[in-house]
């Protein structure tokens, strides 16, 4: 299996050069050159099978260059009692007779990222050994605040390896902060960046593609590489749980072999719903995918007017994880939907890059309705979706999976639609703590993030996630900030560059 560019300007790669790079260094997204298919049968025989045996049988299709003892070995590193706190990896829960939440949440850091960077780390040091690199990797990372602390987790002290993880200062719940300031690890950096996510991502985009930049690490024995979904290697680990909970579905007699099912994902870079379909291409059965936004709905009016318009507002949600104008990933996905056609796509993101914005043809736009709907959720509509949750459903959500349900609920109010819905909950309830226990009792008495930890728990009776207790008692070890513009020479002076 080869990997080729989003923009057509780089030679096909392998799949271990497409993690070790991370992106394309000339500017776009690694993708497959084809998408493996899966039938019926080959379906029906995950049926049963553990998350691991899924797992390599997923991974084994799209890195072909890796050995089954090598993608084992990976996999069971990444996917155990010790990393997810129980033998199920990923557990459903059902909402009622044609709903189900997908917990993805259950990893070291409580959020979904875990499900792909408790694996990605090893799939890179294998990636490093195949290609016999001599240069220690540096790790950029962007992140709105899960894939930080999910990346500082699965990268810290891997031997050949540096990260380092800019996050919008203000920008992150102060959980996930303490989570990352607290990191431990020889070779783990944290910076607080002046801006918003975007002006996080797209400064690590830009120079992902600075050559004077990447030659200057090249002479200090250095390479880049990338931790965000922008690399193979990060979103690939996300096709498996849509074919592992898919199999428990059908192993657990709430679906019949071949059904379809639809899928709400809470949305931002785009990574998450653009593995499901990958999933779909490979013989998922799925009818709609639910693309569900916060107040930031750059993708819910994409997907209803084939117009990507990032010339708007940026707000600050309780759902931060999704505070996004720019979803690095949908350039993969209109790859695929255009055919591999990288005139276009180079096109439309040269038109993004210039005026903010670009419009899809009439033929495109039709390719995404049929599969895809775009809906959102406001604030209010998000702290109501979780007390409505709790209140019928003894059930906790999170502020972003409240709103894959609601934007679920409005689906179902527009479409008469009874088939068998999975709704990805990404985070634990105790990452927004304070959102949460506000919306099921209203007003809060106190500020303090980890007394609000303890109320919620005395609430509702959820222990809290294992990874988020005594946060306030751990030693902050990163206390780095910086301007957006100032990012290069953070990474100068972490790396000690000559």
């Amino acid at each position: 299996m080869k990997y080729v560019s989003t923009r057509g300007n780089y030679q096909p790669v392998s799949a271990a050069d497409a993690i070790r790079l991370g992106m394309v260094p000339t500017g776009g997204l690694f993708v497959p050159e084809k998408i493996p298919a899966f039938s019926k049968e080959e379906l029906a025989k995950l049926v049963g099978k553990s998350y691991q045996d899924v797992a390599q049988q997923i991974l084994a299709e799209f890195l072909t260059d890796y050995t089954m003892k090598e993608l084992a070995e990976a996999v069971s590193l990444a996917y155990n009692e010790k990393s997810f706190g129980a033998q199920e990896i990923a557990p459903y829960v059902k909402l009622d007779e044609q709903s189900y939440v997908l917990e993805l949440w259950h990893g070291p850091t409580a959020a979904f990222k875990d499900m792909a960077l408790q694996l990605m780390p090893h799939l890179l040091v294998k990636a490093i050994e195949k290609v016999d690199l001599d240069k220690e990797v540096v790790i950029l990372v962007a992140t709105s605040g899960d894939t930080g602390k999910a990346a500082l987790e699965g990268f810290k002290d891997v031997k050949g390896v540096r990260i380092i993880v800019f996050y919008p200062a203000g920008g992150v719940s102060k959980v996930q902060e303490e989570q990352m300031v607290t990191t431990t690890g020889t070779n783990t950096s944290v910076v607080a960046v002046e801006g918003n996510f975007d002006d996080c991502q797209s400064s690590v985009k830009e120079i992902f593609g600075d050559q004077e930049f990447k030659e200057l690490l090249e002479q200090n024995d250095y390479q880049f590489s990338s931790a965000n979904s922008i690399n193979w290697g990060r979103l690939v680990p996300q096709i498996i749980y849509y074919f592992a909970s898919y199999a428990d579905l059908v192993a657990d007699d709430q679906l019949e072999l071949g059904e379809q099912i639809n899928i709400s994902v809470p949305t931002g870079n785009f990574g998450n719903i653009l593995a499901a379909y990958y999933a779909y291409r490979m013989g998922l059965p799925v009818n709609k995918f639910i693309c569900a936004s916060n107040d930031n709905k750059v993708l819910t009016d994409f997907l209803k007017t084939g117009v990507y318009d990032s010339n708007r507002d940026f707000k600050k949600t309780i759902s931060p994880s999704m505070d996004i104008l720019i979803s690095s990933n949908l350039e993969r996905f209109l790859f695929e939907l255009t055919d591999h056609d990288a005139a276009k796509i180079e096109k439309w993101y040269h038109d993004l890059e210039q005026n903010g914005k670009f419009k899809v043809g009439q033929a495109v736009q039709d390719k995404m309705q049929e599969l895809f709907v775009g809906e959102y959720a406001t604030e209010e509509e998000t702290l109501t979706t979780i007390k409505q949750i709790y209140e019928s459903k003894e059930y906790v959500v999170d502020t972003h999976t409240a709103v894959g349900i609601k934007a679920y609920q409005k689906y179902l109010s527009d479409y008469d639609d009874l088939t068998t819905t999975v709704i990805d909950s990404t985070a634990s309830p105790y990452k927004f703590s304070q959102a949460v226990l506000e919306a099921l009792q209203g007003e809060l008495e106190t500020e303090d993030e980890f007394e609000i930890l303890n109320q919620l728990e005395e609430l509702t009776g959820l222990e809290i996630h294992r990874g988020l207790k005594d946060l306030d008692r751990k030693e902050v070890r990163h206390d780095r900030g910086c301007q957006t513009g100032e990012i290069r020479e953070q990474i100068k002076e972490i790396l000690q560059l000559k």
